[in-house]
C-alpha cells in the first residue's frame, strides 16, 4: 500500500474539504499514478470530488460509517486491511484525507508526495514525513513549475514497512 498526495510548506493538504492548488501536473500525475489501480479514502474525501461519486477507472475503497454507492464500503480498519488484501500492494493508493493518512501511513511502503513551495491556508494536515524517523527520502524531482507554484515530486520509503 502506498499513500499519494501535495503538500504545502506546512504538510497542509486541503482547505475547506477541497485541495487548496490547481496543479494540472499533478493532478496528471495522480491520474496516470492511480489509474487502473485501488484507491483507499475517507467519506470526507469522496465527498469532494464531483458530485461526490468515486473516481472512474478505479476500485474505490471508502472507510466510512455509511454505505456508498459506487465503491466498496469498509466501516473499521480490520474490515479495509481484509479488503486491501485481494490486490497487489502496489496497486493500493492511500488518497486522503488528513484523518486515514494519520491511521494509514505507518502501513504504506511509500509515499509519494507533490511538495508545493507555498501556503495554501490549509485546514487538513498529513504527518511531517520530514519529521517522522521511520520515513527516509528517496528521491527528489527538480522544481518545476504548475500553474504558477514551484512544485517538486518526492518519494517517501516507510523503513518500517517491508516492501513488495
Amino acid at each position: 500500500m502506498r499513500a499519494i498526495f501535495h503538500a504545502d510548506r506546512r504538510w497542509g493538504i486541503g482547505k475547506n474539504n477541497g485541495l487548496m492548488f490547481s496543479l494540472p501536473k499533478d493532478m496528471k500525475f495522480f491520474r496516470e499514478t492511480t489509474a487502473g489501480k485501488v484507491v483507499v479514502m475517507g467519506l470526507n474525501t469522496l465527498r469532494s470530488f464531483p458530485e461526490g461519486k468515486p473516481l472512474k477507472n478505479r476500485v474505490n475503497i471508502v472507510l466510512s460509517p455509511e454505505e456508498v454507492e459506487g465503491a466498496v464500503t469498509v466501516h473499521h480498519l480490520d474490515e479495509l486491511f481484509a479488503e486491501v488484501k485481494k490486490y497487489p500492494p502496489q496497486d493500493v493508493f492511500v488518497i486522503g484525507g488528513a484523518s486515514v493518512y494519520r491511521a494509514l501511513l505507518p502501513y504504506c511502503t511509500e509515499a509519494l508526495v507533490t511538495k508545493v513551495d507555498a501556503d495554501g491556508g490549509a485546514d487538513a494536515f498529513a504527518p511531517d514525513l520530514d519529521a517522522d524517523e521511520r520515513f527516509a527520502l528517496l528521491f527528489e524531482s527538480a522544481p518545476e513549475t504548475d500553474n504558477g507554484y514551484s512544485i517538486r515530486f518526492c518519494t517517501y520509503r516507510n523503513r518500517d514497512v517491508q516492501p513488495y
